[in-house]
């Protein structure tokens, strides 16, 4: 049987740590939730290497160490309300959970969404939920989020999110530019959104609606 604990302890120190992932949090949360369970039977010996998973509707679990370095960048506090956009079988959302008062994880492939729903009860999470819907953010309330973290690699961030975000929010993306994808954070001061670039990583595409349904509410 295979040993996940000593996994997720390596995961940690190899992959984490090696990554200039020094939020001792977002640290403690990846040591205690299980990944290994989020991903496909088949797939579960190898949840923790350095490596995206597929997971099935076109949507994939990001490797460990891109998906730290972004949430680290979100700066989610104990009090905060979060948004993960993209949650897939819900891995990013348990881990946002240890870190924010309340997340919400926002699936639009209904098979993916009630896995995570599932899988979150099966563990225990209290504070997370799972919406199915549009990862464009329709439907969910505005202001309402301090950190928004999009799983995955998009060409642009659909201007909808912005609205979800309250006073003082961030929103974390990875943006597809000139071949490479740069993390940025997004933060929403005085109606108006700053951004700035902070360093290139790798998660595997979040696919989007088509741009003439973006930005409906």
């Amino acid at each position: 049987m295979a040993d996940f604990a000593t996994a997720r302890r390596r995961m940690v120190d190899n992959q984490l740590r090696t990554s200039n992932v020094t939020d001792r949090r977002i640290l403690a949360a990846m040591d205690e939730v299980p990944r290994e369970r989020f991903v496909p039977e088949a797939r579960q010996a190898l949840a923790y290497v350095d490596a995206a998973h597929d997971l099935g509707a076109g949507r994939s679990l990001g490797a460990p160490a891109a998906f730290a370095r972004l949430v680290q960048l979100a700066e989610v506090g104990p009090d905060d309300t979060a948004l993960d956009v993209g949650a897939g079988t819900g891995y990013g959302t348990a881990v946002l959970a240890r870190l924010a008062a309340r997340v919400t994880g926002v699936e639009s492939e209904p098979a993916l969404a009630a896995a995570a729903r599932a899988l979150l009860a099966d563990l225990g999470v209290a504070n997370a939920d799972i919406s199915e819907g549009p990862l464009e953010g329709t439907g969910l309330p505005k202001d309402a989020y301090d950190a928004v973290v999009m799983e995955g690699a998009v060409s642009e961030v659909p201007q909808s999110l912005f609205a979800l975000l309250k006073e003082g929010g961030r929103l974390v993306a990875l943006v597809q530019q000139n071949g490479a994808s740069v993390a940025h954070v997004y933060v929403r001061s005085g109606g108006r959104i700053a951004t700035r670039a902070e360093f290139n990583t790798a998660l595997p595409p979040l696919v989007m609606a088509p741009r003439e349904v973006m930005f409906e509410f």
